[in-house]
């Protein structure tokens, strides 16, 4: 089953519960309501370095995103788990949808894979889905996250407190906003890697690019048209 965001929501139309899921007004009466979390993020990579995160792209540039333990613990600690294990490095960004979001954290590339780690328990949160937000892919089963995660490019409220929010672009936000579109992207962005802001490791080094030989040979000389 693949980890999407579903098309109800991504048009935001209203969702209606089911009868199974519904809960009487006894019960919400019952349930003490959530402090609302504060949206602020600190936007400077030094502070806290263990919780920023840095994506290098293979479009060029680096994305900083703050990690905030505070709304999502589970998912930030697996988010950074997988980023020490080298797990996110080389992966595309495989469903990427123009004025909505772009998603990536699959090895397979297909939408449907995830890491050999168990899957997490949802902790929706009351932070909204706003430019820049880093949020977790599921299945329809809500407690189906694992690897999968997806960038916003523009507010999409309608996902609010049905995906898991955890961090928020911090830098490079532009980086983003050039990934590759499309259902898959027919040249995909890829992670060429992720790290710990703590962890100090610098951008990779660019791939070298092949140059043709340009060394002249005798037989070139001897068929030189000048005079």
């Amino acid at each position: 089953m693949k980890f999407r965001l579903f098309s109800s929501m991504i048009l935001g139309l209203a969702l209606v519960a089911s009868p199974a899921h519904a809960k009487d007004k006894a019960d919400d009466a019952a349930e003490p309501a959530k402090p609302a979390l504060s949206t602020a993020v600190d936007g400077d990579p030094t502070h806290d370095s263990d919780n920023v995160l840095l994506l290098d792209l293979s479009s060029g540039g680096r994305v900083s995103v703050r990690l905030m333990p505070q709304w999502a613990p589970s998912h930030v600690e697996r988010i950074k788990t997988l980023a020490r294990q080298g797990f996110y490095d080389g992966l595309v960004f495989h469903r990427v949808i123009d004025g909505f979001m772009a998603q990536t954290g699959d090895p397979t590339g297909t939408g449907g894979g995830g890491s050999q780690l168990p899957n997490l328990e949802a902790e929706f949160n009351s932070v909204p889905h706003m430019r820049g937000i880093m949020s977790m892919a599921r299945t329809e089963e809500e407690n189906s996250a694992n690897s999968q995660f997806f960038i916003v490019f523009y507010p999409r409220f309608a996902l609010d407190k049905k995906y898991t929010v955890f961090g928020r672009v911090i830098g490079g936000m532009s980086v983003v906003d050039a990934i590759q579109r499309g259902e898959p992207p027919e040249s995909p962005t890829k992670i060429l890697q992720a790290s710990l802001a703590t962890d100090g490791r610098g951008p990779p080094a660019p791939a070298p690019v092949a140059v043709e030989d340009a060394s002249i040979s005798i037989a070139d000389l001897n068929s030189s048209q000048s005079d």
